[in-house]
């Protein structure tokens, strides 16, 4: 079986599952979503949620975040893990969006990813989340998990994992394949569980 059908497969049973599924977390706008994904790593997106819905509510402009200091910003999200470094990009990212491109996120992964803090996960996630955008495939511990366990790579480099998957998926569900594999991480094959083929990709992908 090729990589190709092994990747048809997968898309298929996780569509079965998934029929309609977004990303876990709370935004209204463009630079909420960089700010939400930004305070996801090693973080739990229910976690993030939590400190995002005080957070949105004091901080309500671009603005607010770049006039904001890092060591007060900090103590705003001081319930979440590395608060402290978080804090300086998020305050450092909003002072580069309003001074470099006008207080407009923009909106390719080339410009996206000399924000603060912002890598090619984050940047493909807002893209396709916030503007409808696929320009690549956002990959995380989940998505690099699962892409080994059902044989679409052999890498563990995010970068080297996310071309090996752009061309095995249709472009328009570039996105899609990130959050069915974070759902489908979390429900059907954690990382304890990962040498487990009883799941129903793995399942899928003997027959």
């Amino acid at each position: 079986m090729t990589k190709k059908d092994r990747a048809t497969i997968v898309l298929r049973t996780l569509k079965t599952l998934y029929p309609n599924i977004h990303t876990h977390l709370h935004f209204s706008n463009p630079w909420e979503l960089v700010v939400a994904v930004s305070l996801s790593a090693r973080t739990t997106d229910a976690q993030v949620n939590k400190v995002t819905q005080k957070l949105f509510t004091k901080y309500q402009t671009l603005a607010d975040y770049a006039q904001a200091t890092a060591e007060d910003f900090a103590q705003d999200i001081n319930t979440i893990g590395l608060y402290k470094s978080k804090a300086e990009r998020v305050v450092a990212a909003a002072k580069r969006v309003q001074d470099v491109f006008g207080g407009i996120i923009p909106k390719t992964i080339a410009e996206l990813i000399t924000l603060p803090g912002v890598g090619r996960k984050t940047a493909n996630v807002v893209l396709y989340h916030a503007f409808g955008i696929a320009e690549g495939i956002a990959v995380d511990t989940h998505v690099t998990r699962l892409s080994k366990k059902f044989g679409l790579t052999t890498h563990t480099d995010p970068i080297k994992i996310e071309q090996d998957l752009l061309p095995l998926f249709p472009k328009k569900d570039w996105g899609y394949i990130t959050n069915a594999m974070i759902s489908y991480g979390r429900e059907h094959s954690p990382a304890r569980k990962v040498a487990d083929t009883t799941d129903p990709v793995s399942l899928a992908l003997k027959k």
